[in-house]
């Protein structure tokens, strides 16, 4: 089936969605009142590519097709752009920042191409640092490793793990001395670099380091769901429960 053909059915709907005689909802709806179920979309998607659940992935990123759509409909409403300044902007975009295809730049690898991208980009924004555009509001994990990301590109990187290992150990120690000094801002100071040079540890591992503590997060709630799950075939409620028994529960669910 031909996608455009499909594309365009679902452009219709939203025109008709937001027409006359359209749905109340949609027609009430702004750029700004949109966005928290498309961050809601967002992270549906996240969610469903960690549980590999492929059938789901589809509907949520449907879902992100119709904000996109929903977005430029309201844009054109309001004399701001249309969908077609969507697509052909994106389009030209995407030939302009990867002149190693479309162009005679070459691209060894992956981190070559991305160099080009950031170059570029760069250039086009006419920013003054190449830490900028890394959105504030992005999860601080997400962000700290993209910070990262954008300094390697212009060699400001180590060259191999092994210090990016000491790194970690020396912020460690260092929050274990502000720890004992029992200075809050201090121990926050050194926890937030530890989480830093953890971060970029996932880096050098070719980890992204939110999915790690997503699976970290996931794996914890399961586990302790099946220590409540026990205590309870036991009629017990998790609050009577010592911390010995608890611990003895989770040491078997961990084994099993």
């Amino acid at each position: 089936m031909n996608p455009g053909k499909q594309f365009n059915k679902l452009v219709s709907i939203v025109e008709k969605l937001r027409g006359p005689n359209g749905c109340p909802w949609d027609k009430e709806q702004t750029h700004a009142s949109l966005l928290p179920y498309l961050l809601e979309e967002t992270y549906e998607v996240i969610e469903t590519v960690d549980e590999e659940n492929w059938v789901t992935l589809a509907e949520e990123v449907g879902d992100l097709f119709l904000h996109a759509v929903f977005q430029a409909k309201i844009a054109e409403e309001n004399d701001e752009f249309d969908l077609i300044d969507v697509l052909e902007g994106i389009s030209k975009k995407l030939v302009r920042r990867h002149p190693h295809v479309f162009g005679d730049k070459k691209a060894d690898d992956a981190f070559h191409a991305k160099q080009n991208w950031e170059a570029a980009k760069q250039k086009e924004k006419g920013r003054e640092s190449r830490l900028d555009g890394v959105p504030n509001t992005l999860p601080a994990l997400v962000r700290a490793q993209r910070i990262q990301q954008k300094a390697s590109y212009v060699g400001f990187d180590w060259k191999d793990a092994q210090p990016v290992w000491d790194k970690v150990n020396e912020e460690l120690e260092e929050l274990e001395s502000a720890a004992s000094d029992n200075d809050s801002q201090h121990i926050k100071e050194e926890m937030g670099d530890l989480l830093f040079a953890l971060v970029n540890l996932c880096r050098f591992l070719n980890l992204s380091a939110e999915e790690a503590l997503r699976k970290a997060n996931r794996k914890f709630m399961h586990r302790f769901r099946q220590v409540e799950k026990e205590l309870l075939v036991q009629g017990k409620s998790i609050e009577e429960a010592s911390l010995e028994e608890m611990d003895d529960i989770w040491n078997r669910v961990k084994k099993d």
